[in-house]
């Protein structure tokens, strides 16, 4: 019986110190994601963001131009999945935004919903794109994340308006503005940006090799430029 009441007490302990353990590797944890004054800021997207992780992407060349500046108070982060389209980032929003004690979330999609009509036959419907959307951002904002949107850039780089699908750009880009000034949120307009790169410097109407490789994926420029224009903006969040 003796025996019995002390190996309950040794395993009582035993379990009390695998909790405390336990507790402290969070608070650590915790404690490292929300380091004071820092600013962990999860870039949200499709390819464009997945590469922007790529050694001259536009998130690492965000990070190099930061420390050489000596900002050391942001943390940049990517959780971009090549193809994903508007639904997807909804279903992972959790996962990969809420969870990661987030500051700031830049929202970059909309290529692929527009892109994958004409590629694949499987886009998302203009309606379908606008509520998701804002249910994603109403989830966000919720959780006290700070929201930086992205309009998508483009689908060919021609500078007359010729693309096959700039008409429907045009359309998703002014949603997502819609909702940045209906929630009051910082608004990056890679569109405008990108068409107007274009006509001051694509003299030939070229369909790619301005700012991209393909007419969609970035090429250094692409991704010097986006860093560049993503800053502006993100330091004023």
């Amino acid at each position: 019986m003796l025996f019995s009441y002390f190996a309950y007490v040794s395993i009582s302990n035993s379990l009390i110190w695998i909790f405390l353990l336990v507790a402290i590797v969070m608070i650590i944890s915790f404690l490292k994601d929300k380091r004071p004054g820092t600013k962990k800021v999860i870039f949200f997207g499709d390819s464009l963001t997945q590469f922007g992780l790529d050694r001259d992407g536009y998130i690492t060349v965000m990070k190099k131009k930061l420390k050489q500046e000596g900002i050391t108070d942001y943390d940049l982060f990517g959780a971009g999945v090549s193809g994903n389209k508007v639904s997807d980032l909804y279903a992972r929003l959790i996962r990969d935004v809420i969870t990661q004690s987030t500051h700031i979330a830049v929202i970059w999609i909309g290529v692929n919903d527009v892109w994958h009509k004409y590629s694949r036959g499987e886009g998302t419907d203009a309606t379908v794109f606008e509520k998701t959307y804002r249910d994603m951002v109403k989830q966000l904002l919720e959780d006290k994340i700070k929201l930086l949107l992205v309009t998508p850039a483009v689908i060919g780089e021609r500078n007359d308006h010729t693309n096959y699908a700039d008409d429907e750009l045009d359309a998703y880009a002014a949603i997502i503005k819609n909702i940045a000034t209906d929630n009051e949120l910082s608004l990056c307009d890679m569109r405008a940006l990108f068409q107007r790169y274009q006509i001051n410097n694509n003299p030939l109407n070229a369909d790619s090799g301005i700012l991209t490789t393909d007419g969609v994926h970035l090429n250094n420029t692409g991704n010097k430029f986006v860093a560049e224009e993503l800053w502006k903006v993100l330091k004023e969040v």
